[in-house]
């Protein structure tokens, strides 16, 4: 599963007064693709805080808005490892209509332990099925 895909329509609430789609709103796309993505590969957050304390959480991002999107369009978003760490993993994310890239992100997600508040190396489970990928 080297780059996966998840399918979003842009509802009517995702756009803004020039009827496009609020720039924001890419972001909120490309976390559910990113938490689908994990779902894909085993992973679920919830699990993974309830079992072994860690929370998976965006520690930066650099995002490029190409093209608008509009009202009732399908889109796409991928997600792709571009590099892989101990307790981060910096994601590329792409948001498409059909073929035409409309905005792309690079997304670092660092593990933290919630009860420390403080960076944590991935757990086995989360290091292997990371690294299947």
């Amino acid at each position: 599963m080297t780059n996966f895909i998840w399918p979003v329509r842009v509802y009517y609430e995702d756009t803004d007064a020039g009827g496009v789609v609020y720039y924001a709103n890419y972001l909120k796309f490309m976390e559910r693709a990113r938490t689908e993505w994990l779902r894909a590969l085993g992973v679920e957050q919830d699990q993974l805080r309830e079992q072994e304390g860690l929370l998976l959480m965006v520690h930066s991002l650099s995002v490029r808005y190409r093209k608008p999107a509009k009202f009732n369009e399908a889109l796409l978003v991928s997600v792709q490892i571009k590099h892989l760490g101990k307790a981060k993993i910096t994601l590329v994310q792409y948001v498409s209509r059909q073929d035409e890239i409309l905005c792309e992100c690079d997304v670092t997600i660092a593990c933290v332990d919630e009860a420390r508040g403080r960076p944590s190396a991935f757990g086995q489970q989360l290091q292997q099925a990371l690294e299947g990928v």
